[in-house]
């Protein structure tokens, strides 16, 4: 069996004083979306931060492609192909759609490295104008002039230009009209299809569960369930204590 693309081995992450992770441990093999579910201040979003080098585990060990990224900093593994969708999309709104989309093109950002998956599409800015049309009708807006979901997919394309091996994706959804969550939806599993792997935290129960080869839920930094969202969706201990939701999927 290969190594999976990313693996995340016991890590341990505080925030100061407060003991965040408390021993995580997952994998996310290439071409596929694996989904961190859990109520709020669960350590979700530190699990992305963790991976991405931000705040970097104490203990415990981040691997990506084969290479600990131990002591690496967040741009050394953003060029070893690694790409953020921050929670709040974070795009520059003083920028338009077009300069945007072209920073992680910039000199700083280029990094020559080889696709872990050979099926992954190169991204330019034709091809993700193609992926996003509505991007395409707005490409000389400003970012901040943008619908929420237009914000998201300007987000999704950002990540896309660095031609990542790995997507990490910190709550998409938030604050989309339902018709929007769908096309969310949509934008993850053509992601996925195009040879991309994703790291998903994700509120949205049913998007999550829509979308993922495998889920995870945290509770108090811990794993508290690992399995197929078939699995998830037979216990109904775990659905109403940790995630507040009722019955099956």
């Amino acid at each position: 069996m290969s190594e999976p693309l990313l693996s995340v081995r016991e890590i341990h992450t505080y925030y100061g004083d407060s003991y965040v992770l408390q021993g995580v441990s997952l994998d996310v093999p290439a071409g596929t979306i694996v989904a961190i579910l859990g109520r709020n201040g669960m350590g979700k979003t530190t699990l992305i931060r963790s991976v991405a080098g931000l705040t970097p585990p104490r203990r415990g060990d981040v691997v990506f492609k084969g290479r600990s990224l131990r002591g690496r900093p967040p741009y050394a593994i953003a060029q070893a192909g690694m790409a953020i969708v921050p929670q709040g999309r974070r795009i520059f709104r003083s920028l338009s759609v077009r300069e945007n989309l072209l920073l992680p093109t910039s000199r700083l950002a280029r990094a020559s490295r080889t696709a872990a998956d050979g099926r992954r599409t190169h991204w330019d800015l034709g091809r993700v104008l193609e992926e996003f049309p509505q991007l395409a009708e707005r490409i000389d807006h400003p970012g901040g002039a943008l619908s929420g979901g237009e914000q998201q997919m300007l987000a999704v394309g950002r990540a896309l230009m660095a031609n990542p091996d790995l997507v990490l994706m910190d709550e998409p959804s938030e604050g989309l009209a339902p018709l929007l969550v769908r096309q969310v939806e949509q934008i993850m599993k053509s992601v996925r299809e195009h040879g991309h792997a994703i790291l998903l935290v994700e509120q949205n129960f049913a998007l999550a569960m829509s979308v993922a080869d495998h889920v995870h839920v945290v509770s108090s930094g811990r794993f508290v369930f690992q399995g197929p969202p078939d699995a998830l969706s037979r216990e109904v201990d775990i659905l109403d204590y940790h995630l507040g939701v009722s019955g099956s999927r």
